[in-house]
């Protein structure tokens, strides 16, 4: 703001006399700003309103609106240490009996405390020859349907079988503190366990070196798979080609799963192939004009090359140099780096070359390993797209059969000599659960059962004899909560829009500028606006049409099974005119309520008849919110320039109005201080008039001899 010099000849306050000029045109802005101010609480208190009404028609209306909401049923527990149960909105009503005969468990083997020869400390990079392996051997992990052969050396290490063991599908971790493996299933249940078994006496070997042999007696599975091919054994008289005979089915899965295994390596050998082959010829095309050497020649030129650099820097640090010598240096130097770049990059090619072609090698050599155990056959289409297909070989045949043969004539060995797979590995056995529900009998995999809308969740397993009841009836509390927690909603909103319409006057009371609140301590302040606001949506048209909306649909029948019923048939109404507080006339209370004082010795109505006759309870009760939903949906729709979905006020028109006076407010500063500035030009002028005549009669006054 310019700074303003005035009344210095005429003597007067022009100050003073200027801001009283215009404090009736002041007037006319503060009163736009309170108007905006007044304005902007009407929306904020519409808001908070409006939030409260959104929340009954979206928590609970809109749920309550549907019979679905109130399927609400409970199961009471004689043993709730033994059993959990989850109740489903189809479970039948009654009494019902279960004993829980045994919980699920997962196969778990905890490994025997295994040690080096030399008694030194095992790690997962111990090999097996530490342990006194020796030569080959191979066992059989199989986990669930899962079925791996792991073949083991005296080189394998404890990290080799880990990864096996995993790669099977188990759980498998070696504890280098305690020196003992722990394997388990990854699922619990009978079909999720596992077992290893050797397939000859090196495998075995290898699983007691291990610390990985448990008892037959102490494994179930293990002890099954045994028995599997022992029996094809027994059944096939020990001969050889009648036992193979036997197990042709599993042989022609196994040959056929190790065909398919071939085939997938080989397809990925040839992409390999191919695509080390196409950077082999995007090399060789960059450097067709002058093909790459070898990687040593390019190290050998590159060492040259820094050696000449690093003598060339030498040079350039001399002070001696003449402007003209260290020029032609600085310029040898840069060609010297630009060729050192050139042959790093081409040693780097040379290397990727080299990289390439090696692949291409060991790629084709794999290939000839696979193509010895399968036939590979490859068929082009017209787009050049290749198929490959494959079929197993003799060898592959030969290798499954005498895997299979070995398998067998050990297993009988095993299992007529049960000492040989004697181990000090303990093992918990995978099991189902197995309960028994009104005499019927049921297992799973896990511990939960979903029986008939029931979810059991069996915890621990009953005593002998014992028999635990389970009782499913509707749960009277939920649906009873469900109401009472509406109507509290109901009656807070409710009662909060009587207060808000019959607010007292605040005729004469309006927002306070800055300098009226300056005279005003915060406490004055605060009980003045208050005042204000509690009164801004006194008579308010709107609310009153949404209160009186909410009040008739409840007052309102509703017609249930031919019968029109009403809030009170159900032990709810509102209180006595005489009895309830100022603006709570309209709210609902619950007989026997043991919450609400003022009914809490009432007769507990609803509770009776939602145990006595659920269907009517909720059936007028779904009707009753579908009513209030559709009612507010309808007073909160889209209307256009004025209100928003969902929005029970003119929120737009409210804030288009809030802008309309942002506009004003400026117009009307604009103009009062162009009549400011006015008055200040004025009396300005006034005072340069002054002070023309004060120097002309000064002047005469000389002239005179004054």
């Amino acid at each position: 703001m310019a700074m303003r010099l005035t009344g210095l000849m005429s003597g007067m306050d022009t100050e003073s006399v200027i801001q009283e000029l215009v404090a009736a045109r002041q007037t006319k802005v503060d009163d736009a700003k309170k108007a905006q101010t007044k304005q902007q609480w009407t929306t904020d208190a519409w808001k908070e309103l409006n939030t409260k009404l959104k929340n009954l028609q979206s928590k609970y209306l809109s749920n309550m609106r549907f019979t679905d909401a109130y399927t609400k049923k409970v199961t009471n527990i004689s043993n709730s240490s033994a059993v959990s149960v989850i109740t489903g909105e189809n479970a039948v009503n009654g009494v019902q009996s279960l004993e829980i005969r045994q919980l699920a468990k997962s196969g778990y083997l905890t490994g025997s405390e295994i040690s080096a020869a030399d008694g030194s400390k095992l790690t997962a990079m111990s090999k097996l020859s530490d342990l006194g392996v020796t030569g080959e051997g191979s066992f059989t992990v199989k986990a669930g349907s899962n079925t791996v052969d792991i073949q083991v050396t005296g080189d394998s290490t404890i990290s080799d079988v880990l990864t096996q063991l995993k790669n099977a599908g188990l759980n498998a971790s070696f504890d280098e503190n305690n020196q003992r493996f722990f394997v388990s299933a990854k699922e619990s249940g009978k079909d999720s366990d596992f077992s290893l078994t050797a397939t000859d006496a090196g495998g075995l070997s290898a699983l007691s070196a291990l610390g990985l042999q448990v008892g037959l007696d102490g494994d179930i599975a293990t002890k099954a798979e045994y028995e599997v091919y022992a029996k094809y054994y027994k059944d096939g008289a020990g001969d050889k080609d009648q036992t193979l005979a036997l197990m042709d089915g599993l042989i022609n899965t196994e040959v056929q799963s190790r065909t398919d295994s071939y085939l997938a390596q080989y397809k990925s050998l040839v992409e390999t192939k191919t695509a080390a082959q196409k950077k082999i010829e995007e090399v060789n095309e960059k450097y067709q004009d002058d093909p790459l050497r070898s990687v040593e020649e390019y190290t050998a030129d590159i060492e040259a090359k820094n050696a000449e650099i690093a003598e060339t820097e030498e040079l350039l640090k001399q002070d001696n140099l003449t402007e003209e010598e260290k020029a032609l240096l600085e310029e040898k130097l840069t060609a010297l780096k630009e060729e050192l770049s050139g042959l790093n990059t081409r040693k780097a090619d040379a290397e990727s070359l080299r990289t390439q072609q090696e692949t291409i090698a060991k790629a084709e050599a794999d290939m000839a390993e696979v193509e010895k155990y399968v036939n590979i056959t490859s068929t082009a289409d017209a787009e050049g797209n290749v198929t490959y297909s494959a079929e197993a070989t003799d060898q592959l045949k030969g290798e499954v059969k005498e895997h299979y043969w070995a398998k067998a004539e050990f297993a009988n060995k095993v299992i007529n000599d049960p000492s040989l797979a004697a181990g000090n590995a303990t093992k918990v056995n995978g099991q189902d659960a197995e309960i028994y529900l009104n005499g019927a009998k049921f297992t799973n995999k896990n511990n939960t059962f979903s029986i008939n809308g029931l979810t059991i969740t069996a915890i621990n397993e009953t005593a002998a004899g014992e028999t635990i009841t389970l009782t499913t009836q509707q749960d009277t509390d939920g649906i009873y909560d469900m109401v009472k927690n509406f109507l509290k909603e109901y009656n807070s909103i409710i009662n909060e829009m009587d207060k808000l319409y019959n607010a007292d006057s605040a005729k004469g009371y309006e927002p306070l500028t800055s300098e009226e609140k300056d005279a005003m301590s915060e406490s004055e302040i605060e009980e003045y606006e208050k005042k204000i606001k509690d009164a801004l949506l006194r008579r308010d048209d709107n609310l009153n049409t949404i209160s009186s909306a909410l009040k008739s649909i409840m007052s309102s029948g509703i017609e249930v099974n031919g019968k029109t019923m009403y809030l009170f048939d159900f032990g709810i109404e509102t209180l006595g005119y005489f009895t309830a507080a100022d603006n709570e006339k309209n709210a609902y209370h619950i007989d026997g309520d043991p919450d609400d004082e003022n009914t809490a010795n009432n007769a507990d109505k609803l509770k009776s008849m939602i145990s006595d006759d659920p269907d009517t309870v909720i059936s007028f009760f779904s009707k009753l919110s579908q009513n209030l939903y559709s009612k507010m949906s309808e007073l909160s729709s889209s209307v256009d320039g004025y209100r928003s979905f969902g929005s029970f006020y003119d929120d737009k028109k409210m804030k288009s109005d809030y802008d309309d006076y942002t506009t004003k407010i400026k117009e009307l500063e604009e103009k009062l201080n162009d009549y400011e500035d006015k008055w200040y030009a004025k009396f300005s002028a006034m005072e340069t008039a002054l002070a023309k005549m004060q120097s002309g009669a000064n002047a005469v006054t000389s002239l005179l001899g004054g």
